[in-house]
C-alpha cells in the first residue's frame, strides 16, 4: 500500500470554486453552501483502503457536525478508466449503502482536485465562514492495520474551533492515504508521486 501525504495547501487560501454533479444528479457548487459557518471539503474515493478504514466513522462524524451547522461535501477525482470502481454509478451505490448525508461529487476532469492541491484519499480541507482555509490535515492518527482507535480528534478539534468562532492552531499533521489516481499525463506539478516517509 503506497502512502501519499497531503500537500498542506497554505492556511488562509481561499476555497477554490467548483460546480460538479452529485450522485443524485443535482449540480452542487461552492455557492450551494453560502451562509454556513464552515465548510469541510473531503477528497475521497470508493476503493482506497485508507478511506474504507475511516468510512463508518466519517459518516457518523459528518452527520454530527452537519447537525451543528457545518457544511460537508465529498469529491471523488480518480481516473475511472483505470479505476472503474470509483465511477459515478459505484459512487451512487457507495453513498446509498453507507448512508452518506453529504453530497458526493464526481470531478471528471480532475480540475477541482488540482485547484485544491489535493494529493491523497482521504484529503481534508476545512474552511471558515469566509471560506478561508483554516485546517488541512489528518482525521486522526489511525491508519489501516495500525490498531490505533479512530477518534477523528484532529479534524474534530478544528471543526469545533470553527463553529465556536475560535482560531484553529496552525500546527497540523498532514493526511496520509492513497494517491489520487491521475489520468495519464494529467499529474499536477505539485504532485511528486513519492510515498510518505
Amino acid at each position: 500500500m503506497v502512502k501519499t501525504v497531503s500537500t498542506m495547501l497554505p492556511l488562509g487560501s481561499q476555497a477554490p470554486s467548483f460546480s460538479l454533479p452529485n450522485v443524485d444528479g443535482r449540480t452542487v457548487s461552492l455557492s450551494t453552501f453560502d451562509g454556513t459557518p464552515g465548510l469541510l471539503v473531503m477528497f475521497v474515493c470508493n476503493h482506497c483502503p485508507f478511506v474504507i478504514h475511516l468510512r463508518e466513522d466519517l459518516v457518523k462524524f459528518a452527520k454530527e457536525y452537519q447537525e451543528k451547522g457545518l457544511a460537508v461535501v465529498a469529491i471523488s477525482s480518480n481516473d475511472v478508466e483505470d479505476y472503474p470502481q470509483d465511477g459515478p454509478d459505484k459512487m451512487r451505490e457507495e453513498a446509498e449503502t453507507h448512508g452518506y448525508s453529504f453530497p458526493y461529487l464526481y470531478d471528471a476532469t480532475q480540475d477541482v482536485a488540482k485547484a485544491y492541491h489535493a494529493a491523497c484519499t482521504p484529503d481534508f480541507f476545512l474552511f471558515d465562514a469566509n471560506r478561508k482555509l483554516v485546517y488541512r490535515g489528518q482525521f486522526d492518527d489511525s491508519r489501516p492495520g495500525s490498531g490505533i482507535p479512530i477518534t477523528g480528534q484532529d479534524l474534530r478539534a478544528a471543526c469545533d474551533a470553527v463553529l465556536a468562532g475560535q482560531r484553529v492552531p496552525a500546527e497540523q499533521r498532514p493526511s496520509i492515504g492513497c494517491n489520487i489516481k491521475w489520468k495519464a499525463g494529467r499529474e499536477p506539478s505539485y504532485f511528486t508521486g513519492q510515498p510518505a516517509v
